[in-house]
């Protein structure tokens, strides 16, 4: 089972961006969360085709769960 921490934030348009973090560390410590994504938004490091980030709008974990099947 792949686990992702989903970052989302808006950007400057109010359209939702996700950025991916493959096999997070559980349980997510949400105060450590919030201060890394507030950098990414105070960095500016990450343009979007509506701008740049400008706030944060929340944070998931998404559990996948992949079959592989043998031809």
């Amino acid at each position: 089972m792949a686990k992702t921490l989903q970052l989302q934030f808006l950007n400057q348009e109010s359209k939702v961006v996700s950025i991916g973090i493959d096999n997070p560390i559980e349980p997510v410590d949400t105060v450590a969360l919030n201060a890394a994504m507030d950098a990414v938004i105070t960095a500016n490091v990450f343009t979007t085709s509506g701008g740049d980030l400008v706030s944060k709008h929340g944070a998931r974990i998404v559990e996948r769960n992949v079959a592989d099947i043998i031809l």
